[in-house]
């Protein structure tokens, strides 16, 4: 049997138990009218009893226990009132036996009910015990146990009943709910699949404006180098300004395939199938030839990496080198890159360039880490710049950005005149 209490089903919403029980009620009042040979103003203190009674059934206590018992009390009060004072007939004791048994049940829980039921049936039985009968002592009996009988199995039917249509009822209740949740939580699936949506062409964007800015920015940036060295040594070197334009053309050609590789979603790899240590020494050796710019590296045989790890720390020192070239006014950079066990990394506090003794602040590469990390580090000593002030540049917040995308991170260190320190660490799963 289920546990239920008013506050999940309130009576009032049973309409047909509520006119149900009036009609039992109006069928006691009837019958004490109906009864021959009894005073008026004995009619009058049952009807007013009867009456009592039933607009208690029009205000249920909800949630309290305390108010709960006190309700049933009162109606057992009444009930009792009508018998011993009143002289109430044992029908509409009977009746008045079993509104309250039906009320109890939205009231208590099955305990409870079951406690209400059994006090019922003893006030009845009790009240026909004492209630003075003109019948012979054989058949007294008899009626008294045949009438505790009846009215104790209307109580357990009622109890039976209306605890089933209340079970039905919530079980009604509760599947609406679940439907209105269901289409709530389907409404909100959508919304998130939209946004998902969005994000995923959001992210794409970036990554293709990435993808577009490092490759083909960087090419761009070295073909604007060669176009100046040709117009520098137009007149006095024509040969040498020619092989400047020549290389600048193959640039150009490079930068248009670039374009179509972006253009076709960017499924290659700058890589082409290289090791990333080869392609990254081709980098460095073109970067050379184009720049005249001495590259320092140390570059450590690395564990095989994920190809979005390569690609990332591929485009990371291509946007990089750009950078220093476009902007630094550097002349040598030097590069590491390594593996490096759980802990924190720290760098010297001096660029170690000539030009360039003005200590800086200690360098700490992120906090100290769980597992082995890539450790990336390019130093130049250029120019340098104050990173406060350079926050809106895509090429930084790319470089950024494929760090975090990676779980890792990217820390910049700089001051005007003192060149620039780029850190980057990358996590490496466990294997």
């Amino acid at each position: 049997m289920a546990r239920l209490t008013n506050h999940h089903l309130p009576y009032q919403s049973f309409q047909l138990l509520l006119i149900l029980e009036w009609l039992l009620l109006t069928t006691a009042v009837f019958m004490e009218v109906l009864l021959p040979f009894q005073p008026s103003w004995l009619l009058v203190e049952r009807v007013i009893t009867l009456t009592l009674f039933g607009l208690l059934g029009f205000s249920l206590p909800s949630q309290q226990i305390p108010q709960k018992l006190l309700y049933t009390l009162a109606e057992f009060g009444l009930m009792i009132l009508a018998v011993t004072q009143y002289g109430l007939s044992t029908r509409s004791v009977f009746l008045m036996g079993l509104v309250l048994v039906m009320r109890s049940c939205f009231l208590f829980q099955q305990r409870g009910q079951l406690v209400v039921l059994g006090a019922s049936l003893l006030t009845y039985a009790g009240f026909l015990l004492t209630k003075p009968i003109v019948l012979a002592k054989t058949t007294v009996w008899d009626w008294r146990l045949s009438n505790v009988l009846m009215f104790s199995l209307t109580l357990v039917f009622a109890f039976l009943l209306i605890n089933a249509l209340r079970s039905e009822r919530q079980s009604r209740e509760q599947l609406e709910k679940a439907h209105q949740e269901l289409a709530t939580t389907h409404a909100q699936l959508r919304q998130y699949a939209l946004r998902i949506e969005d994000q995923a062409t959001l992210q794409e964007r970036n990554r293709i404006a990435r993808e577009i800015h490092d490759g083909l920015g960087h090419t761009l940036a070295a073909q604007t180098i060669q176009i100046n060295n040709a117009i520098l040594f137009w007149q006095s070197d024509p040969p040498q300004a020619l092989t400047f334009l020549k290389e600048a053309k193959q640039l150009g050609a490079a930068a248009l395939l670039e374009v179509r590789k972006s253009v076709s979603m960017l499924r290659s790899t700058p890589l082409q199938g290289q090791t990333l240590e080869v392609a990254l020494e081709k980098l460095f050796t073109d970067f050379q030839t184009m720049t005249g710019m001495m590259i320092r590296r140390r570059i450590q045989v690395l564990p095989p990496l994920p190809a979005e790890m390569n690609m990332a720390l591929f485009r990371i020192l291509q946007e990089s080198l750009t950078n220093i070239a476009k902007h630094a006014t550097a002349t040598t950079a030097t590069i590491e890159l390594q593996t490096i066990s759980p802990g924190t990394v720290s760098l010297p506090g001096t660029i170690p360039f000539p030009g360039t003794t003005v200590p800086l602040e200690p360098l700490t590469l992120g906090r100290p880490t769980s597992s082995r990390c890539i450790y990336l580090s390019i130093v130049d000593n250029g120019q340098g710049f104050n990173p406060t002030q350079n926050t809106t540049g895509f090429g930084l917040q790319g470089m950024r950005e494929r760090a975090a995308a990676l779980g890792g991170a990217l820390t910049i260190q700089s001051h005007p005149h003192q060149g620039c320190t780029i850190l980057v660490t990358l996590p490496l799963s466990p294997s």
